[in-house]
């Protein structure tokens, strides 16, 4: 079975090779992203991690004071569940729960998509970790992985994906989550992350697999 990377990089391929002009485009936003150091806020390991309360798919408020007290926590930022790189990104993760459970830890993604009915349905609704909504990014703001996304790549989802984002996210039409993970311990400290400007590419799961091994 191929690895999370394997799975990004043919996906890439495959969209380079469909829409080589608008994967053109994407690489130029990124590596100006990059110019700019987008993420550079990101909190550190060694810092303790912004503490939140967000809606489940149900609107049940989720603490991460509470998932805290339970052990070890891998929060995870993800755009959507409309974003193919996350869907690859979270079936890996969901492939990999129960290492994560029996290491004694707990998953959290978080995007900024409206707990409603729709977001009930959804694929990544149906995997067996945490989901949790941040409408507004401001988690994601306070995790310093907030990011204004560019003209060029609000355009492609509205015209070429027919996305809404304001409706998706309940007014929240141009902020999304740089797509970073963070493991903390029980304490709240952030013990080991991953954060890259590039949505396409994202951590492994053995990665996170061997950190919390370091971990407990």
């Amino acid at each position: 079975m191929k690895n999370l990377k394997e799975q990004t990089e043919a996906k890439i391929a495959a969209g380079r090779s469909a829409k080589p002009e608008f994967m053109k485009g994407v690489d130029d936003v990124i590596n100006e992203a990059k110019a700019f150091e987008q993420g550079k806020n990101a909190i550190k390991v060694g810092q303790k991690a912004p503490k939140f309360e967000l809606p489940n798919p149900v609107g049940k408020l989720i603490s991460l004071a509470a998932l805290l007290e339970k052990g070890a926590v891998v929060v995870t930022f993800y755009r959507g569940d409309w974003c193919p790189y996350c869907n690859l990104q979270l079936r890996a993760l969901q492939a990999r729960l129960s290492e994560i459970h029996e290491l004694g830890a707990t998953l959290v993604a978080i995007s900024p998509q409206v707990p409603d009915g729709s977001l009930t349905k959804s694929e990544i609704n149906g995997m067996d970790f945490i989901v949790l909504s941040d409408q507004d990014a401001k988690v994601a703001s306070e995790y310093g992985v907030a990011w204004e996304v560019p003209e060029f790549l609000l355009d492609h989802m509205r015209v070429d994906r027919s996305l809404d984002l304001e409706k998706i996210n309940n007014g929240n039409g141009s902020v999304l989550p740089i797509p970073g993970t963070f493991i903390l311990g029980r304490d709240g400290v952030v013990e080991w992350r991953y954060v890259n400007v590039d949505y396409r590419t994202r951590s492994e799961p053995e990665e996170i697999i061997q950190a919390l091994k370091k971990l407990s």
